[in-house]
């Protein structure tokens, strides 16, 4: 989801891959497989492509979370009852 994103984002605003790779201080490689959902981003470079690429922060983190609770807890047999638990336990904060 999130690599999908921000390969658009970047596309949009006439980014090559290496020039984005190179504002974040990564491997070309790296930032590839990033977008093609191989490799995790860090919360540190969803921020830092956010004010690149003047995209929505929230945006961006929402689904880089969404992210990464989907690769978390893909597969698992309960895990729309543990989401359920999870939102509750969020709701009483």
């Amino acid at each position: 989801m999130i690599g999908q994103k921000i390969r658009e984002l970047r596309e949009e605003n006439d980014f090559l891959l290496r020039q984005l790779a190179a504002k974040l201080d990564i491997d070309t490689a790296q930032l590839s497989k990033m977008e093609r959902g191989e490799r995790l981003f860090k919360k540190e470079e969803i921020i830092e492509i956010a004010k690149i690429l003047k995209a929505n922060e929230k945006e961006l983190l929402t689904i880089w979370l969404a992210d990464k609770l989907y690769k978390t807890a893909e597969g698992e047999k309960h895990i729309l009852d543990a989401i359920k638990l999870v939102e509750k336990k969020l709701q009483q904060k």
